[in-house]
């Protein structure tokens, strides 16, 4: 089987982005790995190329880039002379173009103009100025993906405030280790939220939240009003905050700071990770045009929350003349008579979506489902699916082409909240190959280095970033920020950026992502990743999810394989023998599993990720640090308890 799934027309090929701006700067789009190695040998020449090649609105200043070799990557500057708003660079482009589209899980769909947005951004600025708020505050949102939350971003980034945000299912203590670390000044909510056909009111939860900061003066609540919290905050509804007025952006240094997003924080308290407004910018709007494709008049959508990077990725498509597609819901809905996957793909349909943004698992259920979007659904606007979150196995890449459709590209994309962006995804310009990430990030130094700090193509090693990128973290909030900042993605390798995930480089410049460095399992002392056990459990009808993970034992290491069963079946010797016979043809003996206990849940991040570490630390009898950092920390209790004598 040849692993190449897809591959440009000519056509496609010569009028993709890529290849234009290839030729705008003198290369040739055939030859990738000179321009990749251009854009990190002389940053400052490609950097500006993507400035004047995005039409980014802004001075750039004189000098593009500054790096003193005595002192530490964190403290390389780009642009320095720089003045621009990132608001201003997403509101771009004509009043009466669709910008925003609104979709949930129940069928509401409402399309929003440059215009309307435009004007409702400057009221919600002109109140957020009357509240007292500045250039450099803090902005809070506990809000849905809906369109309230876009237009609070977009309001508090015009005034040169800084703006992060909260899922609405985050418990309390969650939102308050967060937005508390800030101190966020201005708050915006929604008391009630819908997700999976449930109304939730967290009216209580709010006023405990704002009672825990004592320096929000303001609170906003959007959507549909639930008991109004009792605290000590203004509070006011959104459509009774601010007052009709010009909008007006400040603009700001590139160093400035957006946005701050927060690690899982299953280690301890969230890092409160600070992004610049330049870095940003141009990150998004490289991986969107160049390496994505994206044009004016595309429709780009993201299944995500609005505490995740890739909502903050999704709306940047704006700065491209894309619409967004905000969603507000479960992706897949339970009914009488079984699940229904077909929200997101009659949304995709109905909004003649181009760029449809997912995850493994969510692939992963559909193909569990036996659900054909391709054949369901009118897909012919769609150009390019996109992963993230997690390692897409072959297998998933041969399910995609075959059942959602032949003639788009797939990119499994990789990066962090750590860069607000990629460090390996996507090419118009590449074949797609099965179970690999086709290139790496433009402007970015990515490398596989071993034990010995060497680079190495062809084997498995620490994925590391060799120079600076615009989009590293300006500091993490609070005290000694440079200093935890430094020592959380330098302290391995000096002066190079270690991710903290086990990757491969192949010999045509793609990647492989075998799993999480702080995951990695090492029986005998062999270094694997846990990759390759998912994608080999994927494959089973009878496995709805699962979680592998290492644990102690004499010395060595053995590998726990913990299964959550679809209804109806029953972990037999039989099933437990196929699985293992499975992951040791489809990975290796190594890999195959020394125990597997059967549970009721996988335990989750906040962000959706699977928390391997967690659940070694409770099998250990060891207590996790930040029980408020999971989605579901009740589902610990069984792990604390899981019987050697019961595992198959």
């Amino acid at each position: 089987m040849s692993s190449v799934l897809w591959a440009p027309a000519p056509a496609a090929f010569g009028s993709s982005n890529l290849a234009i701006f290839c030729l705008a700067n003198g290369f040739d789009p055939r030859d990738y790995e000179t321009l990749h190695r251009w854009s990190v040998s002389d940053p400052g020449a490609f950097w500006r190329a993507v400035w004047h090649f995005a039409g980014v609105i802004g001075d750039p200043g004189a000098r593009s880039f500054l790096r003193d070799d005595q002192a530490p990557m964190t403290q390389s500057r780009f642009f320095p002379d720089a003045s621009l708003n990132l608001a201003e660079n997403l509101l771009r482009g004509n009043d009466d173009r669709v910008a925003v589209i609104e979709a949930d899980e129940g069928g509401h769909f409402r399309t929003f103009t440059l215009g309307e947005l435009r004007r409702r951004v400057a009221r919600t600025a002109q109140g957020l100025r009357a509240a007292g708020v500045a250039r450099g505050d803090s902005v809070g949102g506990i809000l849905p993906n809906r369109v309230e939350g876009l237009i609070a971003l977009l309001a508090t980034l015009s005034i040169g405030a800084v703006w992060s945000s909260c899922s609405p299912d985050f418990g309390a203590a969650a939102i308050v280790d967060r937005l508390g670390q800030i101190g966020v000044k201005a708050l915006f909510a929604a008391p009630r939220y819908r997700y999976a056909g449930k109304e939730h009111d967290i009216s209580d939860r709010l006023a405990e939240i704002v009672a825990a900061m004592p320096t929000v003066t303001m609170l906003v609540l959007a959507g549909e009003a639930g008991a109004k919290p009792d605290c000590a905050a203004t509070c006011l509804a959104f459509d009774d905050f601010g007052s009709d007025g010009t909008l007006v952006f400040e603009r700001v240094p590139f160093d400035h700071p957006a946005y701050v997003l927060y690690t899982s924080g299953t280690t301890g308290a969230p890092k409160a990770i600070v992004h610049r407004t330049g870095g940003v910018l141009l990150q998004h709007v490289k991986e969107h045009l160049l390496h994505g494709d994206v044009r004016p008049g595309d429709v780009v959508s993201w299944y995500t929350n609005t505490a995740w990077m890739m909502y903050h990725w999704l709306i940047s498509g704006l700065a491209c003349g894309a619409a967004v597609v905000l969603y507000d819901g479960a992706p897949i809905l339970k009914t009488a008579d079984g699940l229904d996957p077909s929200p997101l793909w009659a949304m995709a349909q109905r909004a003649s979506v181009t760029h449809f943004g997912t995850s493994p698992k969510y692939l992963a259920t559909l193909a569990g489902e036996g659900y054909a979007p391709g054949r369901l659904h009118d897909l012919s606007s769609l150009r390019s699916l996109l992963s993230a979150g997690a390692p897409v196995s072959p297998g998933q890449f041969d399910w995609v082409y075959a059942h959602v459709k032949q003639d788009m590209i797939f990119a499994s994309i990789s990066g962090g909240t750590e860069i607000i962006g990629c460090f390996l995804l996507g090419s118009p310009i590449h074949a797609v190959r099965r179970g690999e990430l086709t290139v790496k990030g433009l402007g970015l130094a990515v490398a596989v280095m071993d034990e010995r700090n060497a680079p190495v193509i062809g084997r498995q090693g620490d994925l590391v970033c060799t120079e600076p990128f615009p989009s590293m973290p300006l500091t993490f909030w609070g005290e000694d920020g440079d200093a935890r900042y430094h020592a959380t993605y330098f302290a391995a390798r000096r002066e190079i950026w270690t991710h903290g995930d086990v990757a491969e480089m192949t010999a045509h410049g793609s990647g492989i992502i075998h799993g999480r460095s702080d995951t990695t399992l090492k029986p005998g002392g062999v270094r694997i990743g846990t990759a390759e056990i998912y994608a080999a459990c994927e494959a089973f009808a009878e496995i709805e999810d699962c979680l592998v993970f290492g644990t102690p034992v004499e010395g060595d290491e053995e590998i726990v394989l913990c299964v959550k069963l679809n209804d109806g079946f029953a972990l037999t010797p039989e099933l437990a023998g196929r699985i293992r016979k499975a992951i040791c043809e489809d990975a290796s003996p190594r890999h195959v599993p020394h125990r597997i206990h059967v549970v009721h849940a996988v335990p989750y991040t906040l962000n959706g990720k699977r928390v391997e570490g967690a659940a070694r630390t409770t099998v250990e009898g060891k207590p996790v640090r930040n029980l408020a950092s999971l989605a579901n920390p009740a589902s610990l209790d069984e792990y604390r308890a899981l019987d050697r004598s019961k595992a198959a």
